[in-house]
C-alpha cells in the first residue's frame, strides 16, 4: 500500500510538471495564454495534492498547507480582480518577490530545524536558495517601488561608493556560504540572509525605468532559480524541474530584452539606467530644445485617417496610463468598418515589462494577428500611410539609427519615421526615459497632437462618425 501511493504521488508530480511546462509554452502567444494559465494553476494545485499525499498521515501539515494554500489562492484572486492593467509591471515584481521569499524561507526553514540536512548538496543548495532567494526578494521590492514611484534614487547610488558597498556585501554573502557547513544553523547563515538582502536592494536602487524591463525578467530567472535550489534541499523533483524552467525562460526572455535594447546585462546591473542618469520612473526630462513642432487637433487627424489605406498604431506607457485600450479597438473597428487596415507595432520594452503591451491590447480583445514585433513591421512602414504613437517614446526615437552621440544609439526601433504621415500622442513634449529629445517631434512628416491619449482617441472616434465613417460596410 505504501509503493502504490508513493507511486500515485509520484505520478501526480509527473503530471504537474507536464502541465506546466504546457503552461509555459501556451504563454508564448496572446491567443493561447489564457487557457495556458489555467494550466499553470491547475499544475500548483496538483502539486499541492501531491505533497498531501507524500506526507501523509499528519493533520498539522496538512492544515498547515491548505490554510496557506486558501491565503494564497485568496489573495491572488483579489489581485487579479483588483490591481489596474496600469500596475501590472508591480504585480509581477511583487510576484516574484513572493516567489523569492517563498524559496528563501524553505532554505531557512530545513537549515534551522532539520539538523540531518548536513551534507555538501543539502549544503550548497541552502546556500544558493537564501542568497538567491534573498536578492530576488529585496530586489523586486525595490522595483516594485520604483515603478510605483514610490522610490527616488538616492544621489550616492550614482557614484563609485555603491560599487564599493555591492562588492563588499558580494565578498560578505561569499564568506558567509564558505562558513556555513562549520555552523549551519548559526551566525554565516544570518550573515548570508542579510548580506544578500542589502546585495538585492543595492544592485535594484539605481536601474532606472528604461531598464525596468530586463530587470523584471532577469528576478523571474531569480525566482526560479532560488526555487530550483530550494526543490535540492527538500528534495523535490516537482521543484527542482518547476524552477529549472522558470529560470531558463526568464534567463531567455533577458536576452531577448538586452537584445531589443541593445544593451548588456552588466551594463544594466552595474551601469545604472540607459543614458546619463538613472531617475525614477515616470520619464520627464526637458521640453526645451524643440524648434520646429508642428501640432494639430483630433480634426485634423482624423482627416488624415479618413483618408488613409494603411494605419498603423504604436502603443506605449501613455496608452496603459490613460487605460485608453478600449478606445483604441473602437478605433480601430471603425477604420476596418472603413476598408483601413489595421495594424499594431509592438517594440519588445514599450512599457515597464515584456510584454506589456501585448497584455494591454488583448484585454480590448485585439486580435493576435494585428500585432506586429519589430522585425515584421519596419519593412511595412514605407507603405504605411499614417502611424499613430500613443506614449511611447525613445523606441520611435531616430536618433537610435543615426546618431552616433546618443545614448540611444545602436538600440533597435520602430522605423515610424519611415511612414508617409505620424501622429504623435503625448500630453507634453517631455523626454523619455534616456533623457533626451525626440528626433520624430521635428520631421515634416510629423504632428504632435497633445492630451490624454484616451481623450484623444475619442475625440478621433467623435470626428470620424461625424464624417460619416462607418455607416457603411465598405468590402475589403
Amino acid at each position: 500500500m505504501t509503493f502504490s501511493m508513493d507511486a500515485f504521488a509520484a505520478a501526480i508530480d509527473l503530471g504537474a510538471v507536464l502541465l506546466l511546462a504546457l503552461g509555459i509554452k501556451g504563454l508564448s502567444k496572446v491567443s493561447s495564454a489564457r487557457g495556458a494559465n489555467g494550466l499553470a494553476a491547475l499544475a500548483m494545485g496538483l502539486a499541492v495534492v501531491g505533497l498531501l499525499i507524500e506526507i501523509r498521515p499528519d493533520p498539522i501539515a496538512w492544515l498547515w498547507i491548505a490554510a496557506g494554500s486558501a491565503a494564497g489562492g485568496l489573495a491572488g484572486l483579489v489581485t487579479a480582480r483588483r490591481v489596474p492593467m496600469t500596475a501590472m509591471p508591480e504585480t509581477v515584481a511583487l510576484f516574484n518577490g513572493c516567489g523569492g521569499m517563498a524559496s528563501l524561507l524553505v532554505a531557512m526553514g530545513v537549515a534551522l530545524f532539520d539538523a540531518g540536512k548536513s551534507d555538501i548538496v543539502a549544503l550548497v543548495s541552502i546556500a544558493v536558495s537564501v542568497f538567491v532567494g534573498a536578492i530576488t526578494f529585496s530586489g523586486s521590492i525595490v522595483a516594485m517601488a520604483k515603478l510605483q514611484g514610490w522610490l527616488d534614487t538616492p544621489g550616492w547610488t550614482q557614484s563609485r561608493l555603491r560599487h564599493g558597498v555591492n562588492i563588499s556585501l558580494a565578498v560578505l554573502c561569499l564568506v558567509s556560504a564558505l562558513l556555513l557547513p562549520a555552523d549551519p544553523a548559526g551566525l554565516p547563515l544570518w550573515l548570508l540572509m542579510g548580506g544578500a538582502t542589502l546585495l538585492g536592494i543595492g544592485v535594484t536602487l539605481p536601474i532606472g525605468g528604461a531598464d525596468m524591463p530586463v530587470v523584471i525578467s532577469l528576478l523571474n530567472s531569480y525566482s526560479g532559480v532560488a526555487a530550483a535550489a530550494a526543490g535540492f534541499v527538500v528534495g523535490s523533483q516537482l521543484l527542482i524541474v518547476a524552477g529549472a524552467m522558470v529560470g531558463a525562460a526568464g534567463l531567455i526572455l533577458t536576452q531577448v530584452m538586452c537584445t531589443a535594447m541593445n544593451r548588456s546585462l552588466v551594463s544594466v546591473l552595474f551601469g545604472g539606467a540607459l543614458g546619463a542618469s538613472a531617475g525614477a520612473v515616470g520619464g520627464g526630462g526637458s521640453e526645451a530644445g524643440y524648434t520646429r513642432i508642428t501640432s494639430c487637433s483630433a480634426e485634423e487627424c482624423a482627416m488624415a485617417l479618413e483618408q488613409a489605406e494603411r494605419v498603423v498604431f504604436v502603443p506605449g506607457y501613455g496608452l496603459a496610463v490613460a487605460q485608453a485600450q478600449h478606445s483604441l479597438r473602437e478605433l480601430a473597428k471603425l477604420l476596418e468598418s472603413h476598408g483601413v487596415e489595421v495594424s499594431y507595432a509592438i517594440h519588445p520594452v514599450a512599457g515597464r515589462m515584456p510584454g506589456h503591451m501585448n497584455v494591454l491590447l488583448a484585454e480590448a480583445d485585439v486580435p493576435y494577428e494585428q500585432l506586429l514585433e519589430m522585425d515584421l513591421v519596419n519593412p511595412e512602414f514605407p507603405r504605411t500611410d499614417v502611424v499613430i504613437v500613443l506614449g511611447a517614446n525613445d523606441v520611435v526615437n531616430p536618433q537610435a539609427k543615426n546618431d552616433p552621440t546618443s545614448p540611444l544609439y545602436g538600440m533597435p526601433v520602430l522605423e515610424v519615421d519611415q511612414a508617409r504621415q505620424v501622429f504623435v500622442v503625448k500630453r507634453s513634449l517631455g523626454a523619455g526615459y534616456a533623457g533626451i529629445n525626440n528626433a520624430l517631434f521635428e520631421m515634416p512628416q510629423t504632428a504632435m497632437v497633445f492630451g490624454d491619449a484616451k481623450a484623444v482617441l475619442n475625440g478621433l472616434l467623435s470626428e470620424l462618425r461625424s464624417m460619416g465613417v462607418g455607416k457603411v460596410k465598405v468590402a475589403a
